[in-house]
């Protein structure tokens, strides 16, 4: 079968759980992955993301709960009948061996006839555009010609999904970006199941269909990048995608009206009807700053602050502004001689009422 050819499966993880000694690592994980999809699993150190990782690809001890590949239930089997195809943070390429024999090794692990392994090793080579570096060995090669290797020797074995673990964290700013732009082009070319590993949201927002939001490991919340960034469940995915004003406090009913009311007793009208204690989110880019007296009356929320601070961030004017004790953030566009807020100028912000989004903590 053509490496080009690879069928999709899903993954499909059943109530898992993962204890090391007294701490629970996992805690009743619950996740379907459909086939072909490139899912990532974003969250800060100690999360529990590369765990699950690993869990899938049965490394580590035997968690509780199921987890089937392709419906197949691999839970309780060793890493080398699940079939699965694993990418290292560190590579892990035989420094001794040439790209070549780096990539025909798990074929000839598994007693492939060697005119077999020559025609899929040049097809893997030529996937990662690669083929010609082949008798080099990897000490010759840069980062990212590296990583390409370590994906060559993966996808060569023909993987039912392919794992990566946090694969570009060990390569420059601008190399990340091609080499994630490269992987998410092998994937969607080959149609493999694939599920990333990061801590980089900027990684995991520009490759994933869906992204797991994990943290003390509980899944946060599943979806879609632009799901998750405009409509978190919680306060912590909200805080950990992306730069978000937070304000904590309770929602109430003043004549008939919901309103917000922060800790400190700020009022802010909204139009969810939520009561109790919650939070409110808005994004610094959904508020506008204008001098004081100049904002329009149109209906949206106004609110009075005085800037504390600017940040100049390139394509962005940046702004923390004091609004009755609160530190919120507003981000304008930056325009060649466009004039900037300066410290202490009295402004007025506007948010459109429907912009903030109830989280709860």
């Amino acid at each position: 079968m053509s490496l080009s050819q690879t069928k999709s499966v899903g993954i499909n993880i059943e109530n898992v759980g993962l204890s090391f000694g007294d701490v629970d690592v996992l805690k009743g994980i619950n996740l379907n992955i459909k086939p072909g999809e490139f899912f990532a699993f974003l969250g800060p150190s100690g999360s529990g993301k590369s765990t699950l990782l690993r869990a899938i690809a049965g490394f580590g001890p035997t968690p509780t709960g199921r987890i089937l590949i392709g419906g197949d239930d691999v839970t309780k089997l060793p890493p080398w009948k699940r079939n699965v195809g694993m990418v290292f943070q560190s590579y892990a390429l035989w420094p001794h061996m040439s790209v070549r024999k780096n990539v025909a090794f798990g074929l000839e692990e598994r007693k492939v006839p060697k005119t077999e392994i020559d025609g899929r090793v040049d097809e893997a080579l030529d996937l990662v555009d690669l083929k010609h570096l082949a008798d080099r060995r990897p000490s010759q090669l840069s980062g990212g010609q590296q990583q390409r290797i370590a994906l060559a020797r993966t996808i060569v074995v023909e993987p039912r999904i392919l794992l990566l673990d946090e694969p570009l964290s060990n390569l420059d700013a601008n190399l990340r970006v091609q080499m994630r732009r490269d992987i998410l082009a092998l994937q969607r070319k080959l149609g493999l199941t694939t599920i990333f590993v990061t801590h980089d949201q900027e990684e995991a927002n520009t490759t994933s269909d869906r992204i797991a939001v994990l943290n003390e490991g509980i899944i946060q919340q599943v979806g879609s990048p632009q799901e998750l960034y405009d409509k978190p469940d919680n306060r912590f995915v909200a805080s950990f995608l992306g730069t978000a004003n937070i304000l904590d406090g309770a929602f109430k009913l003043e004549g008939g009206k919901p309103l917000f009311v922060s800790d400190n007793n700020f009022q802010i009208p909204l139009t969810s009807d939520v009561q109790g204690e919650a939070s409110i989110v808005f994004r610094p880019q959904g508020v506008s700053l204008y001098e004081a007296g100049t904002a329009p009356r149109n209906g949206e929320i106004l609110i009075k602050g005085e800037v504390l601070d600017r940040e100049f961030l390139g394509g962005i004017v940046r702004y923390s502004v004091n609004v009755a004790g609160h530190d919120l953030l507003v981000d304008e566009v930056h325009k060649r001689g466009r004039g900037h807020f300066e410290e202490g100028a009295q402004v007025e912000l506007t948010i459109p009422t429907d912009d903030p989004v109830v989280v709860r903590v």
